[in-house]
């Protein structure tokens, strides 16, 4: 009975370090998205795409799709905004968008 007992104590000791010695390497790295994306910035865009989608409840959902340059390469957003903003901005709109851990926060309109 006590061997069976230290048999589990020490396969619980063992399972509780691995799993706290890999519990921190995914997403730890330098270059990994999920910690890379997070944080404010501030972009240029071009409105892309309008899309609309009713839910369930029979309420229109609005997004917009965005393309910032960053850098060398060119992103693709897409977040959802109020009916207003979706009425207000059209495909080839230049907007200034703030985004903050990666949700839109500011849409503004750049004569």
């Amino acid at each position: 009975m006590t061997r069976r007992l230290a048999a589990a104590g020490l396969a619980f000791v063992v399972l509780f370090a691995v799993s706290c010695a890999s519990g921190g390497a995914a997403g730890s790295g330098s270059g990994s998205s999920a910690k890379k994306d997070r944080g404010f910035k501030t972009l240029e865009a071009t409105v892309v795409d309008r899309e609309r989608n009713t839910s369930y409840t029979g309420t229109a959902i609005y997004y917009l799709v965005f393309e910032a340059k960053e850098g060398d390469a060119t992103a693709r957003y897409r977040f959802e905004v109020s009916a207003g903003q979706w009425n207000r901005l059209v495909e080839g709109s230049h907007v200034q968008l703030s985004i903050a851990d990666n949700r839109l926060r500011d849409v503004r309109l750049i004569p």
